[in-house]
């Protein structure tokens, strides 16, 4: 399993015209560098990772570029990256092979977790997933930077997931009762880990409001107007031994 944080930022290529050879094997001359990952996409109804959104480096350094959508299939991980094996992995050639209701699609990370009874449980901060089928295990749910740091998250497994409505991930009751999975509090007790999160609430709230602007639905961010490296061998080793062991 990989998570969601682990993909972010990664750079994406693109095999040069008349470059055939295995994608995993090309090198940083064999390759065009589209962008960084910033948004890992998924499915409509929220099970699956379809793909990523890359951010492409802006015009003269001013204009700023839309997104390219690199869907997960057909993503390789390469020494420096992840590459794109073929034509019909990016953009509208990806969307239609895999005939995605792209404005229904849905970014989770940053989006506010409420049980369907109406409980607020914090936001998303990241999601396990299979690259090699998209499917999640996980998703990790937080009330910030601070308090995930001193009592650490909620661990939900995908099989409480109800969906998406008006803004939030909505899951079973149940998950306002598990447990988190640690942090400070395991260490130094919750009465210090609560007394410490209360002080910096004010300071963690912009954090959090940063975060959960992210979640959201594709096709109500674009209605709304919200849809606002180095090439080095190696530099991004672990994280491709790590991609390709979670792939198998």
């Amino acid at each position: 399993m990989l998570k969601v944080s682990a993909v972010m930022r990664v750079p994406v290529y693109v095999p040069k015209r008349g470059r055939t050879d295995e994608a995993r094997e090309l090198t940083p001359a064999d390759l065009s560098l589209v962008g960084k990952v910033h948004q890992v996409v998924f499915s409509p109804e929220g099970k699956h990772v379809v793909g990523f959104l890359v951010h492409r480096p802006d015009v003269a350094g001013m204009i700023r570029r839309e997104d390219a959508f690199a869907s997960l299939d057909r993503c390789v991980a390469n020494d420096v990256g992840l590459v794109v094996a073929s034509s019909d992995g990016l953009d509208d050639a990806a969307r239609k092979r895999l005939n995605l209701d792209w404005d229904s699609c849905i970014i989770w990370t940053g989006m506010d977790a409420r049980t369907s009874d109406g409980k607020e449980i914090g936001w998303v901060s990241d999601a396990e997933f299979s690259p090699k089928t998209g499917r999640v295990k996980t998703f990790f749910v937080g009330d910030g930077s601070v308090a995930k740091s001193l009592v650490g998250n909620i661990e939900i497994p995908v099989d409480m997931l109800c969906g998406y409505r008006d803004g939030n991930m909505i899951v079973l009751p149940e998950a306002a009762k598990l447990a988190l999975n640690g942090g400070i509090a395991a260490k130094a007790g919750t009465t210090y880990a609560r007394a410490k999160l209360a002080a910096n609430r004010a300071t963690s709230s912009v954090t959090e409001d940063g975060a959960r602007s992210l979640g959201r639905v594709l096709g109500k961010a674009k209605k709304t107007g919200k849809k606002h490296a180095s090439k080095t061998k190696g530099m991004f080793g672990a994280f491709v031994e790590e991609y390709k062991k979670a792939s198998k």
